[in-house]
């Protein structure tokens, strides 16, 4: 999840203090390793909550809204051949027509995340501000016949809106080795919090579950069944979970997500494992936090599906710069190299 910071904002992450929140009465265990401080791809590029999906041609990458000479991308996008050499595709939108449902004054489109579906075309998932409840998001979907769209949602009202409990945010695609799919998301649960960090640090603390619901593999959007909660927030994670990603990495189900509030510097990639899809699923970590190789408030990680690529942003001073890493787990802890 990616909102433009505010100076209230920016004050809070200059001032907030990097010190290592996981003691032993904590629900986290793992271990966190620092190296030498890495390059953000792209020159630095902003391009927050980056989401990746694989190709003939090389590997795609998605993002948040992101403001260009003074107009609005709603989706920007950005390829690489190899993994290492990563182009933005400047002025290209992959959405550039919004959906009905959504307030056109202010839409904060945000974490796109697409997938191909078996006839060849393309899903994507995203967030982005309803217009009949204007402080709040919803989840929905929008397709393409290309990669690089136009992607159109030609939905009247959103996909995925539980608007009593906050709106949904972040939705990520995954498909099993089994061939069911399925989509991760959070409940925005901190969109009605009593305030303070992130709107969510005031008893009583709210809600943010990790959410994970099937679809029909053939069309990507058809729901089948009730959403099942994978994980939520505790004591370590301060205000939130949010962005999250399902793969099956080194024999296990491996659900990656950020807590703590992103305009601090608490803000994290950790994850948590898990034997079956629907879990339980036990949190580990974190992967990256603030001074991991000279990051600051790394989150909104995503991950190939099925995969060891992975692609997520830090705080920069353009903006959300884009990092990639390859992942490995063994046991129960994640690693990271070859990274950007």
């Amino acid at each position: 999840m990616f909102r433009p910071l505010t100076l209230a904002a920016t004050a809070l992450l200059a001032s907030s203090i990097a010190v290592a929140r996981y003691t032993e009465e904590d629900e986290y265990e793992g271990l966190l390793e620092k190296r030498a401080p890495i390059t953000p791809v792209m020159s630095g590029q902003n391009f927050p909550d980056p989401a990746l999906i694989r190709m003939a041609d090389g590997w795609h990458a998605f993002a948040t809204n992101t403001l260009i000479n003074g107009s609005w991308v709603h989706v920007p996008m950005a390829k690489s051949p190899d993994f290492q050499t990563w182009t933005y595709l400047t002025g290209v939108d992959a959405m550039p027509t919004l959906a009905a449902w959504v307030d056109l004054d202010s839409p904060r489109v945000w974490a796109p995340d697409v997938v191909q579906l078996g006839d060849g075309s393309f899903i994507m998932y995203y967030t982005a501000a309803y217009k009949e409840a204007t402080n709040l998001h919803c989840v929905s979907y929008a397709t393409s016949q290309t990669l690089l769209g136009p992607y159109v949602d030609a939905l009247k009202e959103p996909w995925i809106c539980p608007t009593a409990i906050g709106g949904a945010i972040d939705p990520s695609g995954y498909t099993n080795s089994d061939g069911t799919r399925w989509v991760v998301y959070k409940i925005d649960g901190n969109a009605v919090g009593h305030g303070g960090s992130c709107g969510n640090t005031v008893e009583p603390i709210v809600s943010t579950p990790i959410m994970l619901q099937q679809v029909n593999a053939a069309d990507g959007y058809s729901k089948i069944g009730e959403p099942v909660q994978l994980i939520t927030n505790g004591p370590a994670d301060g205000p939130v979970v949010e962005a999250p990603s399902l793969s099956y990495l080194g024999g296990k189900y491996v659900l990656f997500f950020s807590s703590n509030c992103f305009a601090t510097t608490l803000y994290d990639v950790s994850y948590a494992t898990a034997s079956h899809i629907k879990g339980p699923y036990t949190k580990y970590g974190p992967l990256f936090v603030t001074g991991t190789d000279g990051m600051t408030s790394p989150g909104g990680l995503d991950i190939a599906v099925n995969g060891n690529h992975a692609i997520w942003h830090g705080a920069g001073s353009t903006g959300r710069a884009a990092y990639t890493a390859i992942l490995s787990l063994t046991g129960n802890v994640v690693t990271a190299s070859t990274l950007s």
